[in-house]
């Protein structure tokens, strides 16, 4: 299976490396890091050292020319230098800055400094906040610890310091990593997006080093952003018996640096997501200084998801029936919403793959109908493709009916003794969303 990726990541480097040479670096940059992801996911599987050790050269020498084009776009100019050879992606043509393994640094820490630089999200999500339906408070919080403080430094004077630390927390599918998504596109600060795997070495002694820098490079890069997910894979309670030692010591190590964080302002805010906050080692707990519920959605905020998911698809439901399904849809989280509008979504395409009847539109589209509809052809999809008209056919738009049949066999995936936990958890030590 795991060859797919490293197959994957050669044809997106020949691609970038094209387009390189040719001198179309706002092209060439996202395929060199699309490539880099893909050696990244097929490192994680590679079992033999030798092609292990050969992928990770390969990996630095290709970020490395990432971060030249880079740094290059960023100032606006034209790109660097191309040789018009393939090989430009081993050549660095600009000096490295510091951090990216230059001469004064240790080569063992400019390995980790590549592997934690794919969790530097570089591209914008594209996920605004009003596109996040409810969870006002969350919103507010994360405003004014994210762009405040970006925007206007000044608010920030004396004791007022911004918030250092968010833990978000809620059962699954209610919008946590949605909402660092949100904050990924409408802050303008650098965001490392890190799982629990990015972390986890099984080198002796390499997660540790792996946090310290991941923080470092937060700092250098300040402001910054680090959202962790899942982050009670990593902070469990201490002492129990499953704890290996490494995980022990990412803990301390985590302790640390968010304790460093938040005493010097050095503009970097640590957002931590997690659908079991009682897992989480209490230690780590108190360092988040701001710790939100994010509860399933209310009947307001299902109706606006029903709708953002719908998007521009055309439909024929009108706002009653937007309020009506969101009705129906209590005890949904938005991901239950969200699966709910994608199987609705294929309706049409259902419909129309199995009718029998299909009538001509003025534009000369052909849409599925019933044997009674003005115009009505007695053919099948399969017999109009045949005759070459296959571009020619529209799916029906969607109508409340699809949604009934959709919710008719769906259930929502959020138990009642989840709910509990997390209602008793924010009344010990969390605040509504």
């Amino acid at each position: 299976m795991y060859s797919n990726f490293k197959e994957q990541a050669i044809e997106y480097v020949k691609q970038a490396v094209q387009e390189d040479n040719a001198g179309n670096y706002a092209k060439a940059f996202p395929l060199y890091m699309n490539a880099l992801e893909y050696f990244k996911t097929h490192l994680k599987y590679e079992k033999n050292p030798k092609i292990k050790e050969a992928i990770t050269q390969k990996f630095t020498e290709y970020l490395r020319r990432a971060e030249e084009i880079r740094a290059v776009l960023d100032d606006g100019g034209p790109g660097p230098a191309s040789n018009g050879d393939a090989a430009v992606a081993t050549k660095p043509k600009t000096k490295p800055k510091d951090g990216e393994g230059g001469d004064g640094e240790d080569p063992e820490q400019a390995k980790l400094r590549a592997g934690l630089n794919s969790a530097i999200i570089r591209e914008k999500p594209d996920v605004k906040w009003n596109d996040v339906a409810g969870l006002e408070s969350a919103k507010q919080a994360l405003q004014e610890a994210v762009i405040l403080p970006v925007k206007f430094p000044q608010f920030f004077t004396g004791k007022r310091r911004p918030w250092r630390a968010f833990l978000l927390y809620g059962p699954p599918g209610t919008g946590k990593s949605y909402l660092a998504k949100a904050v990924a596109t409408e802050a303008d600060s650098t965001f490392f997006s890190i799982s629990s795997s990015d972390l986890v070495s099984k080198w002796m002694g390499e997660s540790e080093k792996l946090v310290s820098n991941l923080f470092q490079m937060a700092r250098d890069s300040a402001p910054s952003i680090i959202f962790i997910d899942e982050i009670d894979s990593l902070c469990g309670q201490r002492g129990e018996g499953n704890e290996s030692e490494a995980s022990r010591r990412i803990k301390t190590e985590l302790l640390v640096q968010m304790q460093g964080v938040g005493n010097n302002d050095q503009k970097v805010l640590v957002l931590a997501a997690t659908n079991t906050p009682y897992a989480l080692d209490q230690a780590i707990r108190r360092r988040f200084d701001k710790r939100i519920y994010i509860p399933l959605p209310d009947l307001k905020a299902r109706q606006h998801m029903f709708k953002v998911h719908l998007g521009d698809t055309p439909h024929n439901l009108t706002e009653a029936d937007f309020e009506s399904l969101a009705r129906k849809t209590d005890g949904f989280s938005g991901s239950d919403v969200s699966v709910c509008v994608k199987d609705v979504l294929f309706e049409p395409v259902r419909k129309t793959q199995d009718a029998m009847f299909f009538f001509k539109t003025p534009d000369g589209m052909w849409v599925p109908c019933g044997p009674k509809q003005q115009g009505a052809v007695q053919i099948t999809m399969q017999e109009l493709a045949g005759k070459g008209l296959a571009s020619k056919i529209l799916p029906p738009p969607i109508t409340r009916t699809d949604f009934d049949k959709v919710l008719a066999r769906q259930r929502p995936t959020v138990s009642k003794s989840d709910l509990e936990i997390h209602e008793r958890f924010t009344k010990e030590f969390g605040e509504e969303g």
